[in-house]
């Protein structure tokens, strides 16, 4: 006996959706322009880089990596020390943020208390007061404490960051359940064990949710080390490029187009190594309990 199959109809593309579609591939030509325009300038030379912005390098603009080495060797302060000190800031921000972070938001997920209560909202709350606002006292009381060095400015970062942190670690510790880590205790595992044999490993995709956007805004930061740090000592590349001027406030735009191509690489090559895991860690840390 036979039976005839079904022709299976191909499906369309609902309006909405390809409406959707187009608007957000239009956003993300947007977002991605700029970063087209500094790889564009980064190898033309100075004059060019402002008489023609949007146009394709030739033969008479094409300044190939005279920009890199003009940029990489002005004035008195090498390149290379920047890159240094922003590779020490970043990742001692960043550990310092998610070694303490992560313990506070285990803290305040299994301890129902007022105290914990009153810390996580505390936290919560220090995301929406602008830097601005606390950034002269900070200074002064940076340098009152002695927090105006590469290996001490991290502690700075770990008070402004710890806010989302704490946020997106407890959100997603709400939804490990309680009984595995009284399986651990049950076997004989205290605090300490529980957290860094059970808890930390669990904790992966929240980590690296928080490295990347932790990594991200203290390495492109320019403001606090700009206060902070003493500059004729230390220079963390976006201050080392905000250095980039000749006599008279001239800017070498073709110069300064090639170092923030160079700062932004490592944060590029970083975010698409680790994308796969952000949205898994913010969704948890942000939606969960």
């Amino acid at each position: 006996m036979t039976t005839k199959q079904k022709k299976v109809k191909p499906l369309k593309a609902k309006p909405k959706k390809l409406w959707l579609t187009v608007l957000f591939t239009l956003v993300s030509i947007f977002y991605v322009m700029p970063v087209f325009m500094v790889v564009l300038n980064s190898f033309k030379k100075n004059t060019f880089v402002k008489t023609d912005t949007f146009a394709l390098p030739n033969a008479e603009s094409w300044a190939g990596i005279d920009n890199f080495t003009k940029g990489m060797t002005f004035g008195g302060y090498p390149f290379w020390q920047s890159v240094i000190w922003s590779l020490v800031i970043t990742l001692l921000s960043t550990f310092l943020i998610i070694f303490f972070t992560s313990m506070a938001a285990w803290f305040i997920s299994r301890v129902n208390s007022v105290f914990c209560k009153i810390v996580y909202y505390g936290c919560v709350f220090s995301m929406v007061i602008p830097f601005q606002m606390v950034m002269f006292t900070l200074s002064k009381t940076a340098d009152t404490l002695k927090l105006n060095t590469p290996w001490t400015i991290p502690v700075i970062y770990l008070g402004f960051g710890a806010g989302l942190a704490v946020f997106m670690f407890t959100g997603f510790v709400k939804s490990i359940p309680l009984e595995i880590e009284e399986a651990a205790a049950i076997d004989g595992c205290g605090p300490f064990r529980t957290y860094f044999k059970v808890v930390l490993p669990m904790l992966k995709p929240t980590i690296i949710s928080v490295a990347i956007l932790e990594i991200m805004w203290v390495w492109n930061d320019y403001l606090l080390p700009y206060l902070v740090l003493d500059r004729t000592k230390y220079m963390t590349i976006p201050i080392h490029i905000q250095y980039l001027k000749g006599s008279y406030g001239t800017v070498d735009l073709g110069a300064t187009m090639a170092l923030i191509l160079l700062s932004i690489i490592p944060v590029i090559v970083f975010y698409l190594t680790c994308q796969k895991h952000i949205i898994k860690g913010v969704a948890a840390g942000a939606v969960k309990g």
